[in-house]
């Protein structure tokens, strides 16, 4: 929220306090207290009628600083509030002299100017990173008497930010003004599914503003040289995170926030959806599977989407008679051909389900002041809300869930949660504006704990469209819906890189596009940037996205491509495993391997997929691509031809080709299957060497499918022979080679 006009004035109305100098500092035990009077104080009779800033200094977590603004502190305490794994035992040092109040955690310090005006600075050791200064804090009156109050942090010359959710715009949030408000928007517009009120800095460190509810971010676009976020209300808590390295910084954030969840190896495969609006019933779905295996494309899941249950009833999780009549039979059929099942669910009940009468009797459903059930007609007619703050109804729902994972079905697509309405009565008594994006949070995790629960810790997943902060616990999530155009998926590719950078470790999106019918170019170029994502998902509206809907070629690109996601999964089951180990995304934006290469801050085309792969994306019918390779000797990860960097390069690519490179070095692991994701990823892999070093050996660990410890082989190059050596674990038949190199050892 803009609060000046131009850098002098204030808009009409609006008046602020700033703090003007430090009257005095309380240490505590784990950081200290600073008490700034908005004004110089020159005698007592300056303490009269003089309202005093308070703020806190903390240390929440080692390598984070917590800071908490404060006016008037007499307010009722307003919930929810993020659930933060913190630690009041890790090594901090508070140190207060007649000019400063330091506190110090890890290489991270605060140092508070205590004379001449009002100075924060951040510094990692030596370096500043940050700074809060003279004009940086407000308390905030508008013209209408509402109160907010909002910090400014410095930006460098240069620097740049990322993050705060799932955007669809501009991948570097400089200059921008982004509200963190989930809301039903696409993906081609500035509202966004999954808003996380946490940015990530090219300088290297991280700001999480520790509130749920509306928070206002203005990127360099309030005041050009700062980053201004505000919140309503009297007081403003927020995080400063450390780095120095962009993984660092998100290491930290999530061990806050919490990682995600380790999701089980059928996951990885290809899915395949009835779409929404098209017209299905047994006979389509086994038509599909069908037409799937004749064609010899590997698929893992079929997901039924909305129409499995009755028109006007969403959601009363009945199979609908006419469509699904012996749903238990169709679901051990699809068993029995190896593939797992996915349902779509949403939190809303429609007022024609039975569960809204079963709901609206035992309190489950979100009321009104009045006491009254709300209602609205938008999505399914009568529409009420299922209060997830209420323990007996999360046992009601999942409940129902229940009834449907003892039928047969696997996971559930947990669509929606963005819908949440400010003007309700929460059972537990939480603020309204709190609840509108942390609704999403507690909606997948009473999902995704079900899941866990019935099928076991690594077993559970979900197809989720809407979080906040701490959602990447329950993972799967997915852009949502975006058009079926090459611009489209370019914006979806950026949402999904800001979606990393906001702590998120998995991500998928619509093969094709979601709105509309993709024109065959579009739909070969996505399934190769689909299957080159973390999770994948062949998904559509009113059209079916089978591959021969479009041609026969579009099926011979999604056979090659879900045959080469299948046999890389050694490599993307290690990725999986940072992800899950140290909340490090599967799909990384290019700043997070090469943080200190100024070439890759504004490149929103292209991405790493785990440390060792880059991906670029082909965004044009003809096949052309841009793509930027940094410094060393990178190979094509299947033909061998390499490209020395940095430098710009312009390829053309037929429809079964992309860059995908392997970076200078890496030992990437290819697996002896390519039909199927859930194999012993280990037995028989190949483990190829692309442009090694002379001399160089490396630890490379092969997970197991189970989450067992897998295998760990040394790996090494010398007199152009590569070498591999079992040291941990079990395998069989492995061996290395050296990619394009005439000679390779065993």
């Amino acid at each position: 929220m803009k609060f000046t006009d131009g850098y002098w004035q204030l808009r009409p109305g609006v008046s602020v306090l700033r703090p003007g100098t430090v009257e005095s500092v309380e240490p505590d035990d784990r950081g200290f207290t600073v008490f700034a009077p908005a004004g110089q104080i020159n005698g007592r009779g300056d303490t009269l009628n003089r309202p005093v800033v308070t703020v806190r200094f903390f240390s929440p977590a080692p390598g984070v600083v917590g800071v908490t603004i404060g006016h008037h502190s007499g307010g009722l305490p307003r919930e929810p509030r993020f659930g933060l794994d913190t630690d009041d035992t890790h090594p901090v040092t508070v140190d207060i002299t007649g000019i400063s109040a330091s506190l110090t955690t890890g290489e991270l310090t605060v140092r508070v100017a205590l004379v001449d005006g009002w100075r924060v600075e951040f510094r990692h050791g030596d370096r500043l990173v940050t700074a809060s200064t003279g004009r940086s804090i407000g308390i905030v009156t508008d013209g209408e008497g509402r109160r907010y109050v909002h910090e400014r942090l410095a930006l460098g010359v240069g620097e740049t930010v990322y993050g705060l959710g799932e955007r669809f715009g501009p991948f570097v949030k400089n200059g921008q003004t982004v509200d963190v408000w989930n809301a039903d928007g696409g993906t081609a517009s500035e509202q966004a599914y999954k808003n996380v009120p946490f940015y990530l800095s090219s300088a290297g460190y991280g700001v999480f503003v520790d509130h749920p509810e509306h928070v206002s971010f203005e990127v360099g676009s309030e005041v050009v040289a700062q980053t201004q976020f505000s919140v309503e209300g009297q007081s403003l808590t927020y995080h400063v995170v450390d780095g120095p390295t962009p993984k660092d910084v998100l290491r930290r954030y999530t061990a806050m926030t919490g990682r995600p969840a380790r999701v089980p190896a059928w996951s990885y495969g290809l899915w395949l959806s009835t779409s929404f609006t098209t017209s299905y019933d047994e006979k389509t779905v086994t038509e599909f599977v069908d037409g799937m295996a004749e064609r010899d494309l590997p698929l893992s899941v079929f997901h039924f989407d909305c129409f499995w249950m009755r028109q006007f009833h969403w959601v009363d999780f009945v199979w609908d008679p006419a469509t699904f009549p012996d749903p238990e039979g169709m679901l051990r059929r699809l068993h029995e051909r190896g593939l797992k099942v996915c349902v779509w669910i949403n939190p809303y009940i429609a007022q024609r389900s039975y569960l809204f009468e079963e709901g609206r009797q035992a309190g489950y459903l979100v009321r009104n002041p009045d006491g009254s059930v709300w209602q609205w007609d938008k999505w399914q007619a009568g529409m009420a809300l299922v209060d997830f703050t209420n323990p007996d109804a999360v046992a009601w729902f999942t409940g129902k869930l229940r009834a449907l994972l003892d039928m047969g079905v696997d996971c559930f697509k947990t669509d929606f949660g963005e819908r949440i309405p400010t003007d309700v009565v929460w059972h537990d008594g939480s603020d309204p504006q709190r609840m509108h994006n942390y609704y999403s949070y507690l909606y997948n995790k009473a999902v995704f704990e079900l899941l866990e629960a019935e099928r076991g810790e690594g077993e559970a997943v979900l197809f989720a469209r809407s979080a906040t902060a701490g959602g990447q616990q329950f993972p799967v999530h997915w852009g949502g819906d975006c058009e079926s155009t090459f611009v489209a998926m370019a914006e979806s590719l950026r949402g999904g890189l800001s979606l990393a950078s906001s702590g998120f470790g998995y991500w998928s999106h619509d093969i094709g596009g979601f709105e509309g019918t993709p024109d065959p170019a579009v739909f070969k170029r996505w399934i190769a940037f689909g299957l080159l994502s973390s999770h994948s998902r062949l998904h559509g509206s009113g059209s079916y996205r089978v591959p021969w809907a479009y041609d026969e070629q579009a099926v011979d690109v999604l056979r090659q491509f879900t045959r080469l996601k299948l046999g890389l999964m050694p490599y993307l089951a290690a990725t999986a495993e940072e992800a899950h180990r140290d909340g490090i995304p599967m799909m990384r934006p290019m700043i997070v391997e090469f943080p200190d290469d100024p070439a890759v801050a504004h490149l929103d085309r292209q991405y790493m997929l785990g440390p060792d792969v880059l991906v670029a994306p082909v965004l044009s019918a003809d096949g052309q691509v841009t793509f930027y390779v940094p410094a060393g000797t990178w190979t094509h990860l299947v033909t061998g031809a390499q490209l020395t960097g940095p430098a710009w390069v312009t390829e053309k690519h037929g429809y079964d080709s992309l860059p995908v490179l392997a970076r200078p070095g890496a030992v990437i692991g290819f697996g002896a299957r390519c039909d199927r994701p859930d194999y012993a990823w280990a037995d028989g892999v190949e483990l190829r060497l692309y442009a090694p070093a002379e001399g160089q050996r490396q630890r490379v660990r092969i997970p197991s499918p189970d989450g067992g410890p897998g295998a760990q082989f040394e790996v090494g190059f010398r007199g152009g022979v590569a070498t591999a050596e079992l040291v941990a674990g079990e395998s069989s038949a492995y061996h290395c080679v050296v990619v394009g190199a005439e000679r390779a050892g065993r």
